[in-house]
């Protein structure tokens, strides 16, 4: 999908210190084998501040930089993937009463980890309508709760704490989003449940999320079935062509891409499933970041897209490729381009 004149105004990150893994393996919550073998280093961990808080605090950073009247508001998209709070009630109400009011359309968004570029693709959709102007995205989760393990979350990939939140407007940013693109594998849908029921949901019947074991059930069921790695590839496949099609909305070819942010996983992952299927060095990804802070569920992306910035490590004219993957199995991309230093970092 082409944006154009949806621009980045604000960017705000609320990114908790972080537990390493190698006090993790000592106290036998994270096995040094994988430590060895994924090399990742820590998960930003947030404690008990609720993720709707996290949420607000990255909302209020992204106003704040950019000086923009939160009251002014057209629509807020909050994504999540984990629970937010008491059940019945929506998250992202609280950041209405806290900051914004009651003016914007506010909307709880679902996607799991791609919960950030859907919520882009319906923000930029929305401020084609006469008179929006502005639209929040946000995301947060704290996997720090009962039937959880953050150590064991999914094969190559520990889970962090984060939030994050961006303000697209119609009005001159520091940034520009050019294209944003997302897909399903539709025969991979079983992936993120293999092995379980759909009825009761795990939660209400005191099952823990596990990824590991879901994954690996449905790999065992799909040798078994002579389907061996098929899904996998056509995953890969769709990948690669995907990020092929927002290139091409965007103009671009991928040799214009500066850096390039994926999810927060093990360097095998993204090296091999990412950034070479895609002809791009691993010294252009920000796996090095990402390794220190888990995977941030919906928030990896634009928590490092603040984390290049703030180092300077991102400069007027690049252009930044962010790629999610998320249960479904759903695919998104991205492409921003970077248009002026951020007037925080001024």
């Amino acid at each position: 999908m082409r944006t154009p004149d949806v621009h980045l105004k604000g960017l705000g990150v609320y990114l908790p210190p972080a537990a390493g893994v190698e006090q993790a393996v000592r106290e036998g919550r994270y096995s040094a084998e994988e430590a060895e073998l994924h090399e990742l280093a820590g998960a930003a961990v947030a404690g008990d501040v609720p993720a709707p808080e996290m949420a607000l605090r990255a909302a209020q950073q992204a106003f704040k930089r950019c000086g923009h009247r939160p009251e002014e508001l057209d629509l807020l998209l909050y994504a999540d993937s984990w629970h937010q709070g008491p059940d019945g009630w929506q998250p992202q109400y609280y950041l209405q009463r806290h900051l914004v009011g009651g003016r914007p359309l506010a909307v709880e968004v679902r996607h799991g980890c791609n919960g950030v570029f859907s919520a882009l693709e319906l923000a930029a959709s929305y401020l084609r309508s006469p008179g929006r102007r502005d639209a929040l995205v946000v995301a947060a989760d704290n996997f720090g709760t009962p039937m959880i393990d953050r150590w064991r979350f999914g094969p190559g990939y520990i889970a962090g704490d984060a939030a994050s939140a961006v303000l697209l407007s119609t009005e001159p940013g520091f940034a520009r989003l050019l294209s944003v693109c997302t897909t399903a594998v539709a025969e991979a849908e079983e992936v993120h449940r293999s092995g379980e029921p759909l009825f009761p949901p795990g939660p209400t019947a005191g099952r823990p999320l596990d990824f590991s074991g879901r994954t690996a059930d449905f790999n065992r069921r799909a040798m078994a079935d002579g389907a061996g790695t098929t899904v996998w590839v056509t995953v890969h496949q769709r990948m690669v062509e995907l990020v092929d099609r927002t290139l091409a909305e965007a103009g671009l070819e991928i040799g214009d891409i500066a850096r390039a942010a994926f999810m927060n996983y093990s360097r095998e992952i993204v090296e091999q499933r990412g950034m070479l299927a895609l002809g791009l060095p691993m010294s252009k990804s920000t796996w090095e970041f990402g390794r220190t802070v888990g995977h941030l569920a919906a928030s990896d992306q634009l928590v490092s897209l603040d984390h290049l910035l703030t180092a300077g490590e991102l400069r007027p004219g690049d252009h930044m490729l962010l790629v999610g993957v998320g249960p479904g199995v759903t695919l998104s991309s991205a492409i921003v381009q970077i248009l002026s230093t951020p007037p925080w970092l001024r």
